[in-house]
């Protein structure tokens, strides 16, 4: 069986929606040049002027990660998905095309501002893919309260000083040999961003193994060894 994202409707959406979000990224480096200009030195979380600015930014995951995890959930079978931060939902649409190519299942995916989960609503029903999806909108402290298990994939794709509460809430339902992605993880930032993420993967109590991975920003790929 061919995979979904060979679907010519799917890859001129992701395309569309990829190129939109590469034409922002310069003014997204502006931005942060601008911000370290007016004396602004810790970069290690999000302020109220960065949730501002990025509140319409698409801020899609990079191609090359957002085909790795399509591939590592074809590899690993993974029905039940969990995604932080779903944005305008262009890794979702990879994840779920997994999902459909994998028999069927579900991604549980979460999005905090009502403009950018609207948006995804329309790209999933646009890719025919909306009904492997559920969308979940508010704050994932409480949206993600009633996981249900066992999780194949987790994928983190939100700022920074959120994925230690949602790691918490979702680790309770995976499976042994589950996978969760983390993005941006590489260098003295990245590990200086994700200090409590990385304080509980590494914590040998919790039974999870991790590696960042060379991609751009780095990736970090972490696995349930029981």
């Amino acid at each position: 069986m061919p995979s979904s994202l060979a679907d010519p409707q799917l890859r001129a959406l992701l395309e569309d929606l990829h190129a939109r979000s590469d034409a922002q990224a310069p003014g997204a480096g502006d931005y942060f040049r601008s911000r370290a200009e007016a004396g602004r030195t810790d970069f290690s979380g999000f302020d109220a002027g960065d949730h501002a600015y990025f509140a319409d930014k698409l801020v899609a995951l990079d191609r090359d990660k957002a085909q790795f995890c399509y591939e590592l959930c074809r590899a690993t079978g993974a029905r039940r998905i969990v995604e932080c931060g779903a944005s305008f939902g262009v890794s979702t649409l990879y994840l779920a095309a997994a999902v459909r190519d994998n028999g069927g299942g579900i991604v549980v995916t979460t999005e905090h501002e009502p403009a950018k989960a609207a948006a995804a609503r329309a790209n999933y029903a646009a890719a025919g893919l909306a009904d492997l999806i559920d969308l979940r909108e508010g704050d994932l402290r409480q949206t993600l309260q009633d996981l249900e298990g066992p999780i194949d994939f987790v994928l983190f794709d939100i700022w920074t000083e959120m994925v230690r509460p949602a790691v918490g809430l979702i680790a309770p339902h995976l499976r042994d040999g589950s996978v969760l992605c983390a993005d941006n993880t590489a260098g003295p930032r990245g590990r200086s961003a994700y200090a409590d993420y990385f304080a509980f993967v590494e914590d040998p109590a919790n039974g999870l193994r991790t590696l960042t991975l060379p991609f751009d920003g780095g990736l970090e790929m972490t696995v349930r060894s029981g």
